[in-house]
């Protein structure tokens, strides 16, 4: 049987229209980023759980900070013992960034502290700056650098501010703050170095009922949910006789929207054993999930504690998803474990070359 031309062509351009229909829609591209011993960026697609690719990270393993940029290409990392950040496109290992903080006399430090903008034009490390001179260190005064990322391999501070000591984890607001996790939480305006309060902690005051908290950030891996969470530890007496064996003790937190710069400090479940590092349901922003040698599921608005899980061994921090489904759990050993988010069971494991120790675990996302 013949067919005829105009019919043919247009069989053709529906089977491919069909065909077209039938493909996924374009869908972000999840990347799970960790540092591994003795100096390698590992890539995970999160869509395999599949190590993609490895980067070699020049210098001195640090403590393993990572700061994806907002459009999820670029890893900036902190290495050479914590002295120098290094900007790699996640998808060559291409190293398109470096700042050297130590300069001539100067030896600089930075304990965690690295951020990138809301718009991915500037990158902002916590310094802590020690003079080396011939018969003594000075120690002097720790200052926000604030560098521009287009500025390549030979990055320059282009702004300081002086900020506190004992400052960690940072992370950068879309209304041009950068938030300070020490011993209160503040914020800086990156143009202006204004500071102001967001949070008080070691500087509360809730009188004599209350002990100081106990508060460290770490580890902060709210890019899922847009926000920086500084968890701490408290307790309520019964008196003012403040008796330890009493009181109430209680995990609270430090919850800082990104979007807006604005914060809730809130006590949220007892304490019943060590979290390193808290998380929340991209989906429910009332789940948080919580590590250490347990892998835990919280509801805060009720303080009640879902689910469980015993780990193996210690696993210093968390993160999800962006469906929320799945939990990955890192950093101290060699081995990623995965839960599901439901149950917290456990469903995989991701095995890389080297112990995390230290690093961060944290997630880029590349939007088509």
């Amino acid at each position: 049987m013949k067919v005829n031309k105009k019919m043919k062509t247009s069989a053709l351009a529906g089977a491919a229209l069909l065909s077209l229909q039938a493909l996924p829609a374009s869908a972000d591209q999840e990347y799970l980023l960790t540092i591994t011993r003795p100096g390698h960026l590992q890539v995970i697609d999160m869509s395999t759980n599949e190590v993609v690719r490895t980067c070699d990270v020049p210098g001195k393993f640090g403590t393993g900070s990572i700061a994806p940029s907002p459009d999820g290409k670029i890893a900036y990392v902190l290495s050479n013992m914590t002295e120098d950040v290094y900007g790699f496109d996640i998808q060559t290992c291409d190293i398109t960034f470096h700042a050297a903080q130590s300069q001539g006399n100067v030896r600089v430090k930075t304990h965690q502290s690295i951020t990138v903008s809301a718009d991915g034009k500037e990158l902002y490390t916590v310094q802590n700056p020690v003079r080396h001179l011939p018969d003594r260190f000075e120690v002097m005064e720790p200052q926000l650098a604030v560098y521009n990322t287009a500025d390549g391999t030979d990055a320059k501070p282009v702004r300081t501010f002086p900020v506190d000591r004992r400052i960690t984890k940072i992370a950068a607001t879309e209304k041009g703050e950068v938030i300070l996790g020490g011993a209160d939480i503040k914020a800086i305006d990156v143009n202006s170095g204004e500071v102001r309060m967001v949070t008080a902690l070691q500087s509360w005051d809730r009188g004599p009922e209350w002990l100081p908290p106990d508060a460290f950030a770490m580890h902060s891996q709210g890019e899922q949910s847009n926000e920086y969470i500084m968890p701490y530890v408290t307790a309520k007496f019964q008196d003012d006789t403040m008796n330890m064996e009493t009181a109430e003790w209680w995990w609270g937190i430090s919850r800082v929207d990104l979007a807006t710069g604005e914060a809730v400090r809130q006590e949220i479940i007892p304490f019943e054993f060590i979290v390193f590092n808290f998380i929340s349901d991209p989906r429910d922003p009332n789940i948080f999930y919580g590590s250490f040698n347990t892998l835990s599921k919280h509801d805060i608005t009720t303080g009640e504690t879902l689910a469980l899980y015993e780990m193996p061994h210690t696993y210093y921090d968390l993160n999800i998803s962006a469906d929320g489904k799945t939990i990955y759990v890192g950093g101290t050993s060699s081995d990623i474990s995965i839960h599901s988010s439901d149950t917290l069971e456990k469903i995989g494991s991701i095995q890389l070359s080297g112990d995390m120790s230290t690093s961060d675990l944290r997630v880029a996302t590349i939007r088509d």
